[in-house]
């Protein structure tokens, strides 16, 4: 058991995740190219200096920001029943009411192509996804993950987001028997 955190301790997790935060707001309205110590610390209403003080370089931030939402992502998926509906359910909402956070962790994740340093960060997806549905066949399992990604991809170019109703078909298809 983990001894009780002192307040500036909670501060600081507190700090850091409003900068994770704001570090995605900002993606999501400017692109990455838009992320800055300086504008990041502006969206997270924090001084510079406490955005440098945690992440020394944009290096450092956007792979901490990869890391954490890949994980909150994770988590979220780990929360819907491994039915067809449910994953359809969560596809819409990602492109649907959550399509901007959706498309800021997918820029993120496609400048790993580019950054070798973040695709550690950006590999975390799968192997998250992996507690969920690690009883799979591994080659089912990472077709059913690329195909995720791909709903996901065609979802946030669409002119209007799948519902559920539209995606459990095609969830079905994918969602090997268990």
């Amino acid at each position: 058991m983990r001894p009780p955190a002192d307040g500036r301790r909670a501060r600081g997790a507190r700090r850091r995740r409003a900068i994770l935060e704001a570090t995605l707001r900002v993606i999501e309205r400017d692109g990455v190219a838009g992320v800055s110590h300086r504008s990041v610390a502006r969206e997270a209403g924090v001084p510079v200096s406490s955005s440098t003080y945690y992440y020394a370089t944009l290096d450092d931030l956007l792979v901490a920001t990869l890391t954490w939402s890949a994980r909150e992502m994770a988590l979220a998926f780990g929360a819907v029943k491994p039915t067809p509906a449910s994953v359809a359910g969560f596809l819409a909402d990602a492109v649907g009411p959550n399509r901007g956070r959706t498309l800021a962790e997918y820029e993120l994740y496609l400048v790993a192509a580019r950054r070798p340093e973040l695709r550690p960060a950006a590999r975390r997806w799968i192997t998250l996804l992996t507690s969920v549905f690690g009883t799979m066949e591994p080659a089912a399992f990472l077709g059913f993950v690329a195909a995720l990604d791909g709903l996901l991809i065609q979802g946030l170019i669409a002119d209007f987001p799948p519902t559920a109703e539209q995606m459990e078909p095609v969830v079905s298809l994918l969602m090997p028997s268990r």
